[in-house]
């Protein structure tokens, strides 16, 4: 066998389709269709910048990078990625923030953190300085190739469990046909050149997918020379084949390109049809808030009537509302809060909404300490539109009032009930007397 035993991202309010870059640029335009050939395969030094189109602070590093990739050109490759557009790219190398440089010297599978400045000169410096540094390796002895089949560890972050999964005409049935995971099945021949060319691919966005879908999308391989029972029954004729297998339903062939990047999205893609909607969840202390908003490009959080005002069917009717949008936006991952009005007054006072006009919906994003708030109406219609306008860049944004997240408080979780008045206590007022010198006319 040939087989030995990188988070989605998106930080976005607001997206664009406008490329920063073109072909008459000197800046290389990476995909996850190209990357693997123009980066990984390269004997070349490569600085990546990872953007996103609506982040201003790309906007303002473009005309400096351009400079800096005209100034290089035939020494060092400048390149550019669309890491909103294609996520797993992004994922893949770890970006969290936008924009990240990234420089790709001798190991490829390793890039380094470019430190410096971001004016054109800064740049340059930063690439001869890089490149100085790895010809002197080469000098010295060390490798100066991409290193590309020998840096995929296929235990990588498993320990010694395998991210691709030795598959056989005996586990075959019962780990992906009548497990719920979703697989994605190479069947190879280890004579085979093309399976050789996929193996270092494949294992890599094993890697990344185990660990951006929990597990939940496996990679798996077949030596269709060995375990040629379960080969023949799905009518392997040449390799390597691949085939994606969902529980209850028939194989489908892949069809997609065979990097990484091309592989790891087509995961994320069933990843995120085949997860369940995001948990709703009451703000009761901070680390929810905090941990449901970081872990996600957006924050969508409610701001329902008071228990008294609404009983607890008319509040369940909102909940359900906002339920049927998170499974409709469920792709985006982002995060769904509530909170009872008066609860959480800082939090409401922040984002405007402070004491009037619920139920209330802000989306949040944390990382850019922006919000934008619903002003259609509280319902599928409304949050739909709301929702749809700002992917789509059309809706506007405020910046929280600080530039941080405001207090949260410790609250008790509702017990799903109609609420009630606080009791009053009865006083006994037949034993209490008027002072005789108190004066009635003065009432």
């Amino acid at each position: 066998s040939i087989y030995f035993s990188g988070r989605l991202l998106g930080c976005s309010l607001v997206l664009s389709v406008q490329s920063f870059y073109s072909a008459s640029d000197d800046v290389v335009e990476l995909t996850p269709s190209n990357f693997n050939r123009e980066v990984i395969q390269s004997d070349s030094l490569w600085l990546i910048e990872f953007y996103a189109p609506w982040c201003g602070h790309c906007q303002n590093l473009t005309p400096d990078w351009k400079k800096a990739a005209t100034a290089l050109k035939g020494i060092v490759k400048i390149g550019a990625v669309d890491a909103d557009q294609h996520k797993s790219l992004g994922g893949q190398y770890g970006v969290r923030g936008f924009p990240t440089i990234k420089v790709f010297g001798a190991n490829k599978n390793k890039p380094e953190e470019y430190q410096g400045g971001r004016s054109s000169q800064a740049i340059v410096d930063g690439a001869m300085n890089a490149l100085r540094a790895l010809v002197k390796d080469r000098l010295s002895g060390k490798s100066g190739s991409s290193g590309y089949n020998k840096q995929v560890d296929p235990q990588s972050g498993g320990g010694s469990k395998k991210d691709v999964v030795e598959l056989t005409d005996d586990n075959f049935d019962k780990m992906v046909l009548e497990g719920d995971d979703v697989w994605m099945v190479e069947f190879f021949a280890p004579w085979c050149g093309h399976c050789k060319n996929l193996e270092p691919e494949w294992a890599a966005a094993a890697a990344a997918v185990r660990e951006q879908t929990k597990g939940k999308v496996r990679l798996g391989a077949v030596d269709a020379t060995v375990h040629q029972a379960v080969s023949s029954r799905y009518g392997i004729r040449g390799f390597p084949t691949i085939k994606i297998f969902r529980k209850g339903e028939e194989p489908e062939d892949y069809q997609g390109g065979r990097s990484r990047g091309d592989i790891i999205e087509r995961a994320l893609d069933m990843f995120s049809e085949n997860a369940p909607a995001p948990e709703l969840l009451e703000i009761l202390n901070e680390d929810i808030l905090k941990k449901t908003c970081e872990d996600s490009q957006l924050c969508i959080i409610a701001v329902l009537p008071h228990i008294l005002d609404t009983g607890a069917a008319g509040r369940n009717g909102y909940l359900e509302v906002m339920m049927k949008m998170s499974e409709k936006y469920k792709k985006k991952m982002w995060g769904w809060l509530w909170t009872e009005a008066g609860a959480q007054m800082e939090l409401e006072s922040s984002l405007g909404i402070g004491g009037f006009g619920y139920p209330a919906m802000a989306a949040i994003n944390t990382r850019k300490m922006k919000f934008a708030l619903l002003r259609g109406s509280f319902s599928e219609t409304g949050i739909h539109e709301f929702l749809r306008e700002l992917s789509v860049g059309r809706g506007s944004t405020a910046t929280f009032g600080g530039g941080s997240m405001p207090k949260i408080y410790s609250v008790e979780a509702w017990d799903g009930k109609d609420g009630q008045l606080p009791v009053e206590e009865d006083y006994d007022l037949s034993d209490v007397h008027l002072d005789d010198d108190f004066d009635k006319d003065e009432l």
